[in-house]
């Protein structure tokens, strides 16, 4: 399918849906989602837009805006209500920067329950499934919350210093279901890039992550952020469909 007719099928999908087209697609499939907060569901608390981010000078654990455009902030504190996009795909590829302060914490799901996780890692030796890049573990519901499994570790560590913005990267394959809704072939992430360098290529998840892995998967789902965990900023967010492709 040409692009130009990809972009109008994609505005078109979403205005027929009922939910707002706050961004169509460009001519090459891109939806920018990251201009303001029209493409999130409500309520998205203490979010507020900036033109860019950077690590406060008096508290390097926080993020202070500066005024402008195109950059998403977390609120002052950096607690607020995660970013869960209004719109549902399947196989979809996201492209974003992301800044966080140092000893923050932050996420990227897919569908929202396949986790990239966002995390100050910077200079670990020997990175894991939770430090930043990695395919965040199976954990317990319940308290002691502790990881079920090692979730998969980024190949290297390519995390940058806290303060820094960082590019990631993700073509994602939703998991498969046949007519009866009986899964058919996991999820996986067919590749991820971490500040231009391969952290994960043609990995299969098995279940969803953290604490949704007793959760019901689903063929189509939201792209989400995650804000509750720490000051987080993104920029330059952006989503595209994939063609449909046998996983």
């Amino acid at each position: 399918m040409p692009m130009n007719a990809l972009a109008v099928m994609i505005t078109c999908t979403l205005l027929s849906s009922g939910l707002p087209a706050a961004h169509p697609a460009a001519k090459d499939g891109w939806i920018v989602l990251s201009d303001d907060l029209k493409a999130f569901q409500p309520p998205t608390g203490q979010w507020f837009i900036a033109g860019n981010a950077r690590m406060d000078p008096k508290n390097e654990k926080r993020l202070v805006g500066e005024p402008g455009r195109g950059t998403l902030i977390n609120g002052t504190n950096g607690i607020t209500h995660n970013l869960i996009t209004r719109e549902k795909w399947s196989d979809v590829e996201v492209s974003l920067e992301f800044m966080i302060p140092r000893n923050s914490n932050s996420g990227v799901k897919m569908e929202g329950q396949y986790e990239i996780q966002i995390l100050d890692s910077w200079k670990v030796a020997k990175p894991t499934g939770s430090d930043c890049g990695g395919i965040y573990p199976r954990a317990a519901v319940t308290p002691p919350y502790g990881y079920i499994d090692k979730g998969a570790p980024p190949r290297v560590n390519a995390a940058k210093a806290p303060g820094q913005w960082q590019k990631l990267e993700i073509r994602f394959r939703a998991p498969r279901f046949d007519k009866n809704g009986h899964k058919t072939a996991n999820a996986r992430f067919e590749k991820v890039v971490l500040n231009g360098k391969l952290i994960h290529e043609n990995v299969e998840v098995a279940y969803p992550t953290g604490g949704y892995w007793q959760q019901k998967e689903h063929a189509v789902g939201p792209l989400y952020l995650q804000a509750d965990h720490g000051p987080v900023a993104f920029r330059n967010v952006r989503l595209r469909p994939l063609p449909l492709a046998s996983n």
